[in-house]
């Protein structure tokens, strides 16, 4: 048995700009032109640091929990009505279920806030079950959420497939002896090197199921396992 796990934010869902750009679209709904260049000055800002900022750059009279509510309802509002798929991601689920491959989610985001895309982009009936680091207790720099889901799947990590956009979460899987697919998304564009290199497979577009059904054939993982193949990367 063969299982997939696939992550949420930049895999499926073309969803990272607005994580880059929630504090430039909150403050436009309030009728405000953000400053050139917010979403880089509140990049390394937690959320009540964002909030803080936004308050006293622009004079909000809300307070902190008000404005901290206010940006996660625009996210929200953003995946219930707006985001999209990534291109060929319909496809490719479709592909390795018909397969008989296990597939289900792992992700930080909050279940409330992403499954209503799901739902309405017809893709959730693809997965097994969706796993979140609220409910698992643990984010992608420790392996708790692969290791959950693959028992859940009742795979061993070698025999499960990690599907990841960020470097950090690549690292986490591999450690812990999972197969990994590294997937192009902008936001990780300066890790793309790196991600190809640590990566069993990389994907620009996941618009090639069979390439990755091939690879995934226990023939592969075993001459991997044993060091006699390399990983391929589909560009």
């Amino acid at each position: 048995m063969k299982g997939v796990i696939f992550d949420i934010d930049g895999v499926i869902l073309d969803s990272m700009p607005v994580w880059h750009h929630a504090g430039e679209t909150y403050l436009r709904k309030l009728g405000l032109q953000p400053e050139p260049g917010l979403s880089k000055a509140m990049f390394s800002m937690n959320m009540p640091e964002g909030a803080r900022y936004l308050k006293e750059r622009y004079g909000l009279e809300m307070d902190e929990s008000e404005i901290i509510e206010g940006i996660n309802q625009t996210i929200a509002d953003f995946y219930a009505h707006q985001v999209q798929l990534k291109d060929g991601v319909e496809p490719f689920l479709k592909e390795i279920r018909q397969h008989g491959m296990k597939v289900v989610a792992a992700t930080t985001c909050d279940r409330q806030v992403f499954e209503p895309a799901l739902v309405r982009l017809n893709v959730i009936g693809y997965f097994d079950r969706l796993f979140t680091s609220t409910q698992i207790g643990a984010g992608k720099t420790k392996p708790d959420m692969y290791l959950a889901a693959a028992r859940y799947m009742g795979t061993l990590p070698q025999d499960t497939w990690v599907f990841e956009d960020a470097l950090y979460a690549i690292r986490t899987a591999k450690s812990a002896g999972f197969r990994t697919v590294g997937v192009y998304d902008a936001s990780s564009a300066r890790d793309w090197e790196e991600i190809q290199s640590i990566s069993d497979l990389t994907f620009r577009t996941l618009d090639n199921p069979h390439t990755f059904l091939e690879k995934a054939s226990s023939k592969y993982i075993h001459l991997q396992a044993a060091g006699s193949i390399q990983g391929t990367s589909a560009t």
